[in-house]
């Protein structure tokens, strides 16, 4: 879908749903996910999803968030000390590749972020996110030279160069720092740590907060959507759920209101670091403050005692959330805290979010979703290797770690695996107990559809994009 450049929107996907209009935009979303356009139409004028699809993002494919299945944001992002504008294409290619559905450029402190960005959005077929307040901030020169101008400067910058989402930090109030003083890691929040030096330094209120109605004009000049981040989100467990927490949440669902009147879409991002037994908790008392608007979260972590495995801790969460509810999961890599992560790092915290996004699909009821562990199960069952590793999330791997051992082509029909061989395959024992029992062999012997029809939304989502 082709889109004019440096353009601003007449109208945005919400004032045009509350119209009554189905868009090309839902037209185009409603088929990959396989819903109902009018549905869809009906939930983006309820605020309950969002189409984010900039006007000068060419060439875009838009998706949803609040609506089919969970989504899956991947994080990408040079630094002072690494990765250059065709290092952050390759991420955004190796991320696309492996299913993320939307980008996030989190790049900071460089002087070519104006180019890193450009060049993601350019190559990236997914909608792409940013955080203005990074760049304000190397603009301005620092914490006490940033200005309630520069902000509005650079949000505008973003969202005419072709920026999908922002997040905006617009809900950490004055009022909310002092509920941080006691917390074990304060504020985790890059966007929430710099504005609470801002209003310490300045003794005022967030200008972000007072200048909210002049940054929804930004954004729904040119349909940007608004990811209202939270800036007070904990940073390990034993901050979750405090008090800092929910101030803000209680603040981001008056902004969400704000901004809807505004006719300006939006979602809101959600806690890190979240104990199992508080996470269905979050999930609603954000859909309730924020009246059903798509929740977008960064895992949560579970625990915090596995550095180096967090995509693992924070995978556990996330797939719990999106069951109870939320609608996008930002990706975390296994380098989370501890650098910044490479195109094989994506890839990683791609496919552990897959798995949960996946999982959490299934147990929300998507009948595509199951069909596609019925049918490798199936596979598995009848010894079919080859159609195994083809509908496996990542087959390359899985035909890697079974060739192993067993790396002939006489193997790929092998009724067994090296886990157990010949005598001890516990699927090939129950195969041969039916058959003695004189029960139809085709109770093993299964066909198959085409991987198309059982990769029903991942499939339709990659012929679209290529």
């Amino acid at each position: 879908m082709v889109q004019t450049q440096h353009t601003t929107a007449e109208a945005t996907q919400l004032q045009r749903a509350r119209d009554g209009e189905v868009t090309e935009e839902m037209e185009y979303v409603a088929d990959v996910e396989g819903i109902d356009p009018e549905h869809l139409r009906e939930e983006v004028a309820e605020g309950r999803a969002v189409i984010p699809a900039n006007v000068n993002h060419a060439d875009l494919h838009p998706m949803t968030v609040g609506a089919g299945r969970v989504k899956v944001n991947a994080n990408i992002g040079a630094s002072a000390t690494s990765s250059t504008p065709e290092d952050e294409v390759r991420k955004v290619e190796r991320a696309v590749h492996w299913g993320a559905d939307t980008v996030m450029d989190l790049s900071t402190g460089r002087d070519d972020l104006d180019s890193i960005r450009r060049h993601v959005i350019d190559n990236s077929p997914v909608p792409v996110g940013t955080v203005p307040i990074y760049q304000a901030l190397e603009e301005a020169g620092g914490v006490e030279e940033m200005t309630g101008d520069i902000l509005l400067e650079v949000i505008e910058k973003h969202a005419r160069q072709g920026v999908d989402y922002v997040t905006i930090h617009a809900g950490v109030r004055q009022s909310h720092l002092q509920h941080t003083l006691d917390r074990t890691t304060g504020i985790v929040s890059r966007g929430g740590s710099i504005l609470a030096e801002w209003m310490e330094k300045h003794d005022r209120e967030n200008p972000l907060y007072e200048r909210f109605d002049e940054v929804s004009e930004i954004l729904r000049r040119y349909d940007v959507t608004y990811s209202l981040g939270d800036g007070l989100r904990p940073g390990c467990i034993d901050d979750a759920c405090d008090a800092a927490q929910y101030a803000e949440l209680d603040t981001l669902g008056e902004l969400t209101r704000r901004a809807q009147a505004d006719g300006v879409q939006v979602m809101v991002e959600g806690p890190g670091h979240v104990p199992l037994d508080r996470i269905e908790e979050n999930v609603e008392r954000q859909k309730e403050a924020c009246d059903g608007a798509p929740f977008y979260t960064l895992g949560p972590l579970v625990t915090d005692v596995a550095p180096g495995y967090d995509h693992m801790t924070s995978m556990i969460g996330a797939a719990v959330i999106g069951w109870k509810g939320a609608d996008m999961l930002c990706y975390v890599t296994p380098k989370e805290h501890l650098g910044l992560p490479d195109a094989d790092d994506v890839k990683e915290g791609l496919i552990a979010y897959k798995i949960a996004a996946h999982s959490a699909d299934v147990a929300r009821g998507d009948e595509d979703a199951k069909r596609w562990d019925d049918e490798l199960s199936k596979a598995r069952f009848a010894f079919d290797w080859s159609k195994q590793f083809d509908l496996a999330l990542d087959g390359d791997t899985a035909r890697r770690y079974h060739d192993e051992t067993l790396p002939g082509d006489n193997y790929k029909d092998a009724e067994f695996c090296s886990m157990c061989g010949p005598e001890f395959c516990s699927m090939r024992i129950t195969q041969d107990q039916r058959s003695e029992a004189g029960e139809d062999e085709l109770a093993f012997e299964h066909t198959y559809p085409d991987v198309e029809e059982v990769h029903v939304l991942e499939e339709r989502r990659q012929r679209l994009l290529e």
